[in-house]
């Protein structure tokens, strides 16, 4: 072995030391087989923890359901994802209560936010789409957010990411996590000023889109996902979706800010445990 090639041999183990952590992935819709599966897989892959966040409150109970069962591995969130039907009043008032009651077991709010494909879909079908009643339900997210301290999983892309930062400003929340983002510069230069986090998914490999952002937001405030079982393209067409992926996020990353991968995994790592507040505990 050449000189060159020793070198980045060791710059590679170095950076496989340092463990990965998955800042968005919906374990409990992956088949049930499949999530043992998963998170059975995720030591021998340098996977520390994975930030399990909810679509709804059955789904909030199962990912506590999986925290129970691989405690410091699987750190939950719970919330009502926007792209689905609102559910009722009683039915709201009901995950309210069961987060109340479980908000020592969760590490943040989420999943989060407004329903911006969904409403363009509305759009494009010439049929009329009420925002409102989302806007009022991430705001009461917002809230309990700020009530018990806990950071925020958002869902708000292009001109909703201005409505949540409007909503984030007005309740004083500056822990916000913005999961796959994609917006202007404007907002993308409030979110950064506002100290709020964003992730990137492995479409920084093949999304300029994406890799535009991952170059000008700051470093201490990026994070890798995988938004799991949801499918990716390019070298990942064909895969389904694992927390392992996120290796291949921070190499993308390295390489587009011209940064060594070890110090960038450690990075990633660093403002991952920071920003969700993960002890070994």
């Amino acid at each position: 072995m050449n000189d060159w090639n020793m070198h980045s041999a060791l710059r590679s183990n170095a950076a496989a030391t340092v463990p990965l952590i998955d800042a968005h992935i919906h374990v409990d819709s992956y088949p049930p087989e499949q999530q043992e599966l998963l998170l059975a897989s995720l030591a021998d892959n340098h996977v520390e923890a994975i930030i399990a966040v909810s679509m709804h409150l059955a789904s909030s109970q199962a990912n506590l359901r999986l925290a129970e069962r691989w405690p410091r591995l699987v750190r939950p969130a719970f919330g009502f994802h926007p792209e689905q039907a609102l559910p009722s009043h009683t039915e709201l008032d009901l995950l309210f209560d069961w987060m109340d009651e479980h908000v020592q077991q969760m590490v943040a709010v989420g999943e989060v936010g407004l329903p911006y494909y969904n409403r363009l879909e509305a759009s494009r079908s010439g049929e009329p789409f009420e925002l409102a009643p989302y806007i009022a339900l991430l705001e009461r997210f917002i809230q309990f957010a700020s009530k018990h301290s806990k950071p925020i999983v958002l869902h708000a892309v292009y001109e909703d990411a201005d409505i949540a930062c409007d909503l984030l400003e007005r309740h004083d929340v500056t822990q916000a996590h913005f999961h796959w983002f994609k917006g202007s510069a404007a907002t993308t230069k409030r979110m950064a000023r506002n100290d709020y986090y964003v992730s990137f998914t492995p479409d920084l490999l093949y999304e300029e889109e994406i890799r535009s952002l991952a170059r000008q937001y700051p470093s201490d405030q990026v994070m890798a996902e995988t938004d799991g079982p949801w499918p990716f393209e390019g070298p990942f067409t064909g895969q389904q979706t694992h927390p392992r992926m996120t290796t291949e996020v921070i190499r993308a990353y390295s390489k587009l800010t011209h940064q060594d991968e070890a110090a960038v995994r450690q990075l990633f790592y660093d403002n991952t445990r920071r920003f969700y507040s993960l002890s070994d505990s």
